[in-house]
């Protein structure tokens, strides 16, 4: 099968690579109908994260069951699934404790599981999923071709802008500012919308990505940075700051701007991947914010926002702004590395 192979900075490659078999009794083969490129992908593409040696990358997708190990009892050859952004049992500990991502049992796409087999990189044709019945989540239905973007949103970035949202402690009548204009940010929107917030303001520069925060439930956009935009924040939410402050892209910059964006009292979700220095406690400590988040459980979230997705009552799937065959993932990495796409879609 072909998949994509990461060399270096700004260099990924779609190769031939042996196809996945099943190997431990519980995991399966799934075609994949739809991956994308993150954000956090654009890391080790710009070399703010080395790459040491070549390997597989990807970690969202959908697609549709191909195999199953003997041990599999939930998922069915045919069943149309949505994989979360990592593989876990969904049923030791802190699974069971709602943080997924440290599962005992679980791992990573395009590396190596913890039984001995290998979990592919989701840029490519096919994926094997070392825990079926845990990581993956079947659709009631097949879904129609337009519903799949949306549906693919539940891999990661709607879920983790939910998290950000939850994180945070958006509740009816919060106020909200997001940070980051990606898919996260935006889905963040979606998030704070759902769960009540009065008003929501997104931070964005971006004439496109304004309008679709706007379609998203932003009540107001704030373009400028650093001092003068926490002056801006300030003077939205009566000299103070909002409630709850999503941090959706992980530089150091952002959490600062987020940490100064919150009111005394009030609360950042963070879900950005950091890349950058450490952050000052003594902020916090001096204006009582609060700082809670990290990798976003997604496997939990899957059943509460899928029905939504499929009723059309959210559409995160309208970050996808470029929809590209796997044969271009190339050019994939390379428009959203210049901010030509918000997040692009991959065909294989």
């Amino acid at each position: 099968m072909r998949a994509t192979v990461i060399y270096g900075e700004r260099d990924v490659r779609l190769e031939d690579v042996p196809d996945p078999i099943l190997s431990t009794g519980g995991d399966a083969i799934v075609r994949v109908v739809a991956a994308c490129v993150c954000g956090s992908d654009l890391w080790p593409y710009r070399g703010v994260q080395p790459t040491d040696e070549p390997h597989r990358i990807g970690h969202e997708f959908v697609g549709i069951v191909e195999e199953i190990g003997a041990d599999v009892s939930t998922i069915k050859v045919g069943d149309f699934v949505i994989a979360p952004f990592y593989d876990c049992d969904n049923t030791c500990v802190n699974c069971l404790n709602g943080v997924s991502t440290s599962c005992l049992n679980g791992g990573w796409w395009g590396s190596n599981d913890k039984l001995g087999g290998f979990a592919d990189g989701a840029q490519g044709e096919k994926v094997r999923v070392p825990h079926a019945d845990g990581s993956l989540v079947a659709t009631p239905t097949q879904p129609t071709d337009a519903q799949v973007p949306g549906l693919l949103t539940l891999a990661d970035v709607m879920g983790t802008g939910h998290h950000a949202a939850l994180s945070a402690g958006v509740t009816t009548g919060s106020t909200v500012v997001v940070v980051g204009d990606g898919a996260v940010g935006l889905c963040g929107i979606i998030a704070a919308k759902r769960l009540g917030a009065s008003r929501i303001v997104a931070m964005s520069r971006n004439p496109e990505r304004q309008a679709v925060a706007r379609e998203f439930g932003a009540t107001d956009i704030v373009e400028e940075r650093g001092d003068a935009g926490v002056a801006r924040i300030r003077e939205i939410f009566d000299g103070i700051g909002a409630d709850c402050v999503l941090e959706c892209v992980g530089t150091r910059e952002s959490m600062e701007q987020a940490i100064a964006s919150a009111r005394p009292g009030g609360m950042v979700g963070y879900v950005g991947v950091p890349t950058g220095g450490p952050i000052e406690v003594r902020p916090l400590f001096g204006r009582n914010v609060g700082l809670n988040g990290g990798v976003a459980s997604v496997r939990g979230y899957v059943e509460e926002l899928l029905p939504e997705v499929l009723s059309g009552a959210i559409n995160p799937g309208r970050v996808f702004d470029l929809e590209l065959p796997l044969s271009e993932v190339a050019e994939a990495y390379a428009a959203m590395d210049e901010r030509r796409a918000i997040k692009v879609l991959l065909r294989p």
